[in-house]
């Protein structure tokens, strides 16, 4: 697709002016921006937002800071580009360039044809006609000379070709997802790390299942990869995704897994990479796959974990699958339960922990830009921490609300983790509560205390109704809050509870 100088994608034009996608949306809606075919018009950008500075780069660098304490990025993924991409990049500006100065070069011989015809066709006019063509030159004249003088330079059309440079754009078809390049990252590692879950197997380039047509733009092979591309594959455009980074802004063809049944099911030898008690019974476990073996899996979705012959467990995805080498899980301390003891008393760094799966369709809807509302008793907190952070790597939804809700003060084991979101993102608020009775075992009388606190969330969000909603925790408690919020009105279509006991 070649680059329309004057319009922008949406993705494009918040990173240039700094603000959420999700503000751009909620001005189109209002009608103080106007936005064709997913594009805004760059002097319509200036428009909306006029106090928007070449030199203020305040909130595209916070916009950076939230991703890295929302979600841990790599100091690294925000190096420049490798010098061969820059210079291929700068080349294609360069080109670009040269285009347009052909074109206006092209133009400026044209108007003075025009000129010059006008002058002979008003030599041979007469009366009122003359006097017509008279104006019109002069009319013309005004009108060239006026705009070569004038034309102020757009501050953000020098940033759109700054940022060209610094980090290449790329459409998904015919999902519409879409993502930056930063950095040296492939083209596979931006799109997961953007949230964006493409079909990969190895991701070490011998197994071609994340193959790629390129519809338009350039791309670059960084790495030698041992699958071979058929030469009817190479002269239709197919790529590794693995092994390609863009130079130029870029339009692929990818299937994207819309659904549980896209994300097979694996086994893979993962090594501890940590284990830290974060409450008096519950520990935080790190586990890291191999690079050439990466769980794919939704959020939301959970694994079945196996230390040696004979220790399982079943357990929630506490990360988000942006980064999908790193597998957090909340594991409660449970006495006498072989594993559960296992992990907290002899589990060490390095020991090797088979996973299986992932299984569940407790996932998020990705297609609604509605506001999102979990609800997460006790540790029913790991799949939603996985959900809202992928929620947030989006960065669609119109809102994020949160409300954790414990049995007592302890199982807010991760009072942090919210509060940074809150602090990090405008569109992220939360409430923790305390019950003060176990959630786990509801009498009639603790039914009807949850049942008040519930309906006191709803009394201070009547706008939850118009949202999705996702809840998570022990299934007595989580049934009621689910049937709570569909006699509030919202449609069952709205309303997501894992099917798992937490």
């Amino acid at each position: 697709m070649p680059h329309l100088p004057n319009m922008l994608s949406l993705s494009r034009a918040a990173r240039l002016v700094g603000v959420d996608r999700i503000d751009l949306q909620r001005k189109i809606q209002q009608g103080a921006l106007h936005a064709f075919d997913g594009m805004v018009d760059i002097e319509e950008l200036v428009r909306a937002y006029p106090d928007v500075q070449l030199e203020d780069n305040t909130e595209y660098n916070r916009l950076l800071q939230i991703k890295e304490k929302a979600f841990g990025k790599r100091v690294l993924e925000r190096i420049l580009p490798s010098a061969e991409i820059l210079a291929a990049r700068i080349a294609e500006l360069g080109k670009e360039l040269a285009h347009h100065q052909a074109q206006a070069t092209q133009f400026g011989r044209i108007l003075e044809q025009l000129n010059d015809r006008l002058n002979v066709v008003c030599r041979e006019a007469e009366g009122g006609m003359k006097a017509a063509l008279i104006d019109l030159q002069s009319w013309l004249e005004t009108e060239v000379t006026t705009t070569m003088a004038s034309e102020p330079i757009n501050p953000l059309t020098v940033r759109d070709h700054l940022l060209r440079v610094m980090a290449a754009h790329v459409t998904v078809m015919p999902s519409g997802h879409d993502f930056f390049i930063e950095g040296a990252d492939t083209l596979l590692e931006s799109a997961l790390r953007a949230g964006v879950p493409l079909d990969y197997g190895c991701s070490g380039g011998n197994c071609g299942l994340c193959k790629a047509r390129i519809l338009s733009g350039q791309v670059k092979k960084t790495r030698h990869h041992d699958y071979v591309l058929t030469e009817a594959e190479k002269n239709q455009g197919y790529v590794l995704m693995c092994s390609n980074t863009a130079v130029t802004d870029l339009e692929i063809a990818a299937h994207v897994a819309g659904s549980v049944q896209d994300i097979p099911f694996q086994q893979i030898a993962a090594k501890v990479k940590s284990i830290a008690s974060i409450s008096p019974d519950m520990a935080l476990l790190h586990l890291q796959t191999p690079r050439t073996s990466r769980l794919r899996f939704l959020a939301g979705q959970y694994v079945t974990l196996r230390l040696g012959q004979s220790l399982t467990a079943q357990l929630p995805i506490a990360s988000c699958p942006c980064d999908e080498r790193n597998i957090l899980f909340h594991v409660r301390r449970m006495h006498g339960n072989l594993f559960s003891d296992y992990v907290f008393d002899r589990l060490s760094n390095n020991e090797t922990v088979d996973i299986e799966g992932p299984d569940g369709e407790f996932v998020l809807q990705e297609q609604t830009r509605r506001p999102l509302y979990f609800v997460a008793f006790n540790h029913g907190f790991a799949p939603i921490k996985s959900l809202i952070e992928h929620a947030m790597s989006l960065n669609k939804a119109e809102s994020i609300d949160l409300f954790w809700i414990g049995s007592h003060d302890s199982d807010i084991y991760l009072p942090n983790i919210p509060r940074a979101w809150s602090d990090a993102l405008d569109n992220f608020h939360y409430a923790t509560l305390t019950a003060g009775y176990d959630l786990s075992h509801l009498t009639a009388l603790r039914e009807a205390s949850l049942l008040t606190l519930l309906e006191g969330i709803l009394q201070r969000h009547p706008e939850l109704t118009e949202g999705d909603v996702y809840i998570a925790g022990p299934e007595s408690a989580g049934r009621l809050a689910e049937q709570l919020f569909l006699d509030a009105g919202l449609p069952r279509t709205r309303v997501f509870m894992t099917h798992r006991n937490l």
